[in-house]
């Protein structure tokens, strides 16, 4: 356990900052929040810029090492302060983790989070594309949830942490999930874990 909080600099409507809040409450790891404000533009300062030079959050230093990238920080707190449950440590295992991490980089960053960038932030993307885009996602992820529980098998992975947020705010993009039973299941499961905190909910989309 570390001996000081990890600080971690987040924004609340950020999902990929909400991925790395999100895994340091299920392992229980101590935390000092920061808020970077994305709206002032205090991610482009130059102060949080020697952060992570890319300018965006989340970011979290702990006691001195300091990783930026989402997915980045999701592996290192695994390694770090969780099991092998969360970040397996045989080829096939981490492989199918890496799988999932690429999926939320991709898939789900210009499917579901970027329908939801539309709504919340008016970011100037095809609303059609986005959302259609989503939902192939969403048939893909629907049709192998009916196997099992989680994304990578029968126990949470950071696989999950990492898709988790966008797909349970997709109706803040207009994405419906309904027709997707299984996710709605794979949702609740990720909500009942013990230490599960939420994103704040914003009343826009199909959530308005």
């Amino acid at each position: 356990m570390s001996r000081h909080p990890v600080k971690l600099y987040t924004f609340p409507l950020s999902g990929h900052a909400h991925r790395v809040r999100l895994a340091l409450s299920l392992l229980n790891v101590p935390t000092e929040l920061i808020e970077v404000d994305l709206r002032k533009g205090e991610h482009k300062q130059a102060d949080f810029l020697k952060l992570n030079a890319f300018g965006q959050v989340p970011v979290i230093d702990d006691n001195g090492t300091v990783i930026a990238d989402s997915n980045a920080i999701l592996v290192y707190l695994a390694r770090q302060y969780g099991n092998s449950d969360w970040l397996p440590t045989d080829p096939l295992g981490e492989a199918k983790v890496q799988r999932w991490l690429s999926v939320a980089a991709g898939l789900v960053a210009f499917g579901p989070a970027a329908a939801r960038l539309v709504t919340v932030f008016g970011a100037g993307f095809n609303a059609d594309e986005v959302i259609n885009r989503a939902h192939n996602l969403l048939k893909v992820m629907d049709a192998e949830l009916a196997n099992r529980p989680f994304l990578i098998g029968s126990k949470p992975s950071i696989a999950d942490i990492a898709n988790y947020t966008y797909i349970a705010h997709a109706p803040e993009g207009n994405v419906a999930l309904s027709a997707y039973p299984n996710v709605g299941a794979w949702l609740r499961r990720i909500e009942a874990l013990p230490g599960f905190v939420g994103m704040q909910k914003t009343a826009v989309g199909l959530a308005a």
